[in-house]
C-alpha cells in the first residue's frame, strides 16, 4: 500500500492532526495498518518529524508507540529509531513518556546490516542510533531512562565497536569519551572498552584492524601517563596491555599485519608501536631469525649433499651408443649401507627426515589457529614460503 492510497498514513505524512482523530474515532480505517516497507503511521510521522502526528497516533493507538517494521529492508526498526537517526528531541521524549522500548528493539533488516555495499552502520538498537549521529542530549535522555549501553548487536559489537567504525572519526573519539564516562561496573563486571565483539576484538583492537589511526591515536593518548617533565623533556610512560600481546589468540601486532586494509600498516609507525616493534625485533626477532636462516642452510646443505652422493651403481645391461656414457641405478637397501662413508649419509639421510616431520609438526598449530586459507594464502605472512616448505 503506497502512503497516498492510505488516507491515515498520509495523515501521518502531512501532520494532519485532526484527519487522523476522525478517522481514528470513526473507525472508517485501522489504525495499525502499515504500508509497503511495513512501515505503520507513527513510522511515517517520525520520518517526516511530523511531532504532532505522532503524539496524536499515541493517544488513539497507545500500543503503537512499540510497534516494529516488518520488512526485510528494514526489519525490526521502531518509531524511536528514527527519532533518534533525525535528532527529533521532542519526539524521543514523547515516545518514552508513551512507554517506548529502548532496549529490546533491534533494527536487523538488510539496509541497517554491515557489509561493502551498506552505506553507513550505526548497529541495531536505539542508543547506537543516537550515538552515531552525534547527539549527546538523546544519548543522555536513552541512558537516563534505562537504555543498555553494554548492549551488543548480532555482530557482537558494543556500542564503542561501533564508534570506532564511523567515517566521521573527529565527532567519534568525542562520543567514545561521553559513552565511557556512563559505563557504570557493577558486580565486577569487565569495563565496556574490553568487550570484545564475534571475532574477539576489542574496540582498540578493532581500531588497529580498521586501521582507523585516528581513534587509535586517541585510545592511545587515554593510556599514557606522563611520569615527570624537565623543560622540554617529558618521560611518558605507556600502558601495553593489548598491543604487547604475547600469548593471545590473537595478538595485535599480527592483526594489524595480516589485515586487508593498507591504512593499518600506518598504525605501526605511531608511539609506542613503532619503539615496541623496534625493541622485539632487535631482542627477539633479529636472533631468532639469523638462527632459523642458519638453521635452514645447513638443513638444506645435507640435504643436497645426501642427494648428491646417493647410493648408484651401472646397470647390469648397459649398453648405449655412446661409449662414454654409463647408465646408474640405484642400489638395493643391502647395498646402499656397507662403507663408513653409507653411514655417513644415513646420518644426514636421517636429519633430513626428522627435520621435515619437525617443519611440518611446528607449522602445524599456526596452520590450525590461522586459519589453512589466510597461513597460505597471504603474502604478509609468509603464505607462499609456506607453501614451499
Amino acid at each position: 500500500m503506497r502512503i497516498w492510497e492510505s488516507p491515515l498514513l498520509l495523515a501521518a505524512k502531512e501532520n494532519n492532526v485532526q484527519v487522523i482523530r476522525k478517522l481514528a474515532m470513526d473507525g472508517s480505517c485501522d489504525v495499525y495498518q502499515r504500508g509497503i516497507m511495513g512501515e505503520t503511521a507513527l513510522h511515517v510521522a517520525a520520518l517526516y518529524d511530523n511531532t504532532e502526528a505522532a503524539e496524536a497516533l499515541m493517544e488513539v493507538a497507545p500500543d503503537i508507540v512499540n510497534e516494529r517494521m516488518t520488512s526485510e529492508l528494514y526489519e525490526g526498526q521502531t518509531a524511536l529509531h528514527i527519532a533518534a537517526v533525525n535528532q527529533n528531541v521532542n519526539l524521543v521524549k514523547s515516545l518514552l513518556r508513551k512507554g517506548a522500548n529502548i532496549s529490546t528493539p533491534r533494527a536487523t533488516g538488510l539496509f541497517f546490516r554491515r557489509s561493502p555495499q551498506s552505506l553507513f552502520y550505526f548497529g541495531e538498537h536505539v542508543l547506537s542510533f543516537a550515538a552515531c549521529v552525534g547527539n549527546e542530549e538523546i544519548v543522555r535522555l536513552l541512558i537516563e531512562n534505562g537504555a543498555d549501553i553494554r548492549a551488543q548487536d548480532s555482530l557482537g559489537n558494543t556500542i564503542l565497536h561501533i564508534m570506532v567504525l564511523q567515517p566521521n572519526r573527529t565527532f567519534a573519539c568525542q562520543m567514545y569519551n561521553l559513552l565511557l564516562s556512563f559505563d557504570k561496573r557493577v558486580g565486577g563486571l569487565a569495563p565496556l572498552d574490553s568487550i570484545p565483539n564475534n571475532k574477539g576484538l576489542t574496540p582498540f583492537k578493532l581500531a588497529g584492524v580498521e586501521g582507523n589511526s585516528v581513534m587509535f591515536q586517541h585510545l592511545l593518548q587515554k593510556r599514557k601517563h606522563t611520569l615527570w617533565s624537565f623543560g622540554p623533556v617529558t618521560t611518558i610512560l605507556y600502558d601495553l596491555t593489548e598491543i604487547d600481546s604475547w600469548g593471545e589468540d590473537q595478538p595485535f601486532l599480527e592483526l594489524v599485519v595480516s589485515t586487508k586494509r593498507r591504512e593499518a600498516r600506518q598504525i605501526l609507525d605511531m608511539t609506542p608501536v613503532k619503539e615496541l616493534v623496534s625493541l622485539k625485533w632487535n631482542t627477539y626477532g633479529r636472533p631468532y631469525f639469523c638462527f632459523l636462516g642458519l638453521f635452514y642452510i645447513l638443513y638444506m646443505i645435507c640435504f643436497t649433499m645426501c642427494c648428491s652422493y646417493r647410493p648408484l651403481k651401472e646397470r647390469p645391461d648397459n649398453q648405449t651408443d655412446d661409449r662414454d656414457s654409463t647408465i646408474l641405478v640405484q642400489k638395493t637397501l643391502e647395498e646402499s649401507y656397507v662403507t663408513c662413508d653409507d653411514y655417513l649419509r644415513l646420518v644426514g639421510e636421517l636429519i633430513t627426515v626428522i627435520g621435515a616431520l619437525a617443519i611440518l609438526l611446528l607449522e602445524i598449530p599456526d596452520v590450525l589457529r590461522v586459519g589453512v586459507t589466510k597461513y597460505f594464502g597471504q603474502t604478509i605472512l609468509g603464505g607462499p614460503f609456506h607453501i614451499i616448505m
